[in-house]
């Protein structure tokens, strides 16, 4: 079942400035967005819950470092996944 991806304007702002720094992320940020889109449970993405203050979000892999946060929500009688944050580990925890 593919899901829509909503992203919020943190996310969108967070993954221009990611991108601006290393380009070459780019590619990789679009590999996983797809991969969420197809299956947010694919074993490369290493989801998995979120607890303490992100309790009720959801963290997926970029790469060593970069992490996606993120959300299942309900969008026009469907579930899709709201991208609220893209970061470094230190940065999104």
């Amino acid at each position: 079942m593919k899901r829509l991806l909503l992203r919020t304007s943190s996310f969108i702002r967070s993954a221009r400035r990611i991108v601006r720094k290393d380009p070459a992320i780019a590619e990789d940020i679009r590999t996983v967005l797809h991969l969420m889109a197809e299956d947010a449970f694919h074993p490369a993405l290493k989801t998995h819950k979120l607890k303490g203050k992100l309790e009720g979000s959801w963290a997926c892999s970029v790469g060593y470092d970069l992490r996606i946060i993120f959300e299942f929500v309900q969008h026009e009688g469907s579930e899709a996944i709201l991208l609220e944050a893209i970061g470094t580990h230190r940065e999104v925890y």
